[in-house]
């Protein structure tokens, strides 16, 4: 059972929170601002798997983290702060340049904030149809998405999840350090 000196205090909460906060605000700056290269070929693919690759190693060192944290459910505020934020712009830059490459590849040309509502409303499963994949590279974009999406919500939340699991029972399996020495010698 967790003594009061083992709970996170306010100013710890606050200060994760603010720090996701921060997190999610940047994502979205950058999201906003970086050149995407309204092209449609390989370079697009490569760099939306580059991206993947970086989502994925990221949380590798999230979930790490979270085990290794001193409080493992605040680290995992901030790993989900930083995990669905970019997961999430991601895919609305590849749709965003991929619409500013053929305007045909949906039912209307994307701007960002287009773009960030598809992939808002797909990865919440609600699809309003009022933009719709028409290109079958755009479909199977979306498809890749909606898959996607079914292993975020089930691996990472679970992932996280255990993560969080085992940082604590590390946590609790620790000797205390305040604690008075037992007399006995190590063998």
């Amino acid at each position: 059972m967790a003594t009061e000196i083992d709970m996170p205090s306010t100013r710890r909460v606050v200060l994760v929170l603010g720090r996701s906060v921060v997190t999610i605000a940047l994502l979205v700056v950058v999201y906003f601002l970086a050149p995407l290269d309204p092209t449609q070929d390989t370079s697009t693919l490569i760099l939306f798997l580059l991206g993947l690759a970086a989502l994925v190693a990221m949380i590798v060192y999230q979930l790490r983290a979270i085990v290794t944290a001193r409080y493992p459910g605040l680290r995992a505020v901030e790993a989900f702060a930083s995990a669905i934020p970019l997961f999430l712009l991601l895919f609305a830059a590849t749709y965003t340049a991929v619409s500013a490459a053929r305007p045909d590849n949906f039912s209307e040309a994307l701007t960002r904030i287009d773009a960030l509502y598809f992939t808002v409303t797909v990865f919440a499963t609600v699809g309003f149809g009022d933009i719709t994949p028409l290109s079958q590279g755009a479909r199977v974009l979306v498809t890749i998405q909606m898959v996607a999406n079914l292993l975020v919500l089930g691996l990472l939340v679970n992932s996280i999840l255990e993560a969080v699991r085992r940082g604590k029972s590390r946590r609790n399996s620790a000797p205390d350090p305040t604690a008075p020495p037992t007399g006995e010698e190590p063998s």
